[in-house]
């Protein structure tokens, strides 16, 4: 027959308060609040076949969390270091490529005093783009490639393409046209009732 596992007693007040606000949190991190709501639960009296079958998870998950809760206490419940994919470029990296993103690109023409364009490095790409900043990127010593670029300014929210300085007027009297709309899209009124 196997031997019935229940979480360990709370240590103290303090802990047991942690975890019991920790199992009714709503803006927790979602894996904590199950394993803390194991916990309660044991405290309860509850076999592990009846917390499995409310949380939706395998009885040996709780099996498992409990265990760590007894051996570890109130750190049991989150996941050991070392799990999952380590990151193929640091955080320093990282804010390097969206730094640069966010940077005008070398060969950007830029107007001077006197209206005229010109930019600081003529042979450097006048624009953003994934494969410009990959390049950059790799020029810097850093191993990174286009698609990871792309994720990772996308998961920023740093847009990599700018309008072209040239493609703005300096004149006063200029003035730009609407948005033109397209010949293949129909608009439609609203029917009066």
């Amino acid at each position: 027959m196997p031997k019935l596992l229940y979480a360990r007693p709370p240590a103290n007040a303090e802990e047991e308060q942690k975890i019991r606000k920790l199992a009714g949190s709503r803006h927790a991190p979602g894996d904590w609040i199950m394993r803390a709501k194991m916990i309660v639960a044991s405290w309860d009296g509850e076999r592990t076949s009846t917390i499995a079958a409310r949380l939706g998870c395998h009885m040996q998950t709780v099996r498992e969390r409990l265990a760590r809760f007894n051996a570890e206490g109130l750190d049991g419940l989150g996941d050991r270091p070392g799990a999952g994919r380590k990151p193929r470029i640091t955080e320093d990296e990282r804010g390097r490529i969206i730094a640069l993103a966010r940077a005008d690109p070398p060969g950007r023409p830029v107007r001077d005093d006197t209206g005229e364009l010109s930019a600081a490095d003529e042979t450097g790409p006048p624009q953003w783009t994934l494969n410009t900043l990959t390049e950059t990127a790799q020029a810097e010593g850093i191993q990174i490639q286009r698609s990871q670029v792309r994720r990772i300014l996308l998961a920023e929210k740093v847009r990599w393409r700018h309008t072209r300085s040239w493609a703005a007027s300096q004149d006063p009297d200029f003035v730009p046209q609407g948005r033109r709309s397209s010949s293949s899209t129909p608009t439609r009124r609203p029917t009066p009732r």
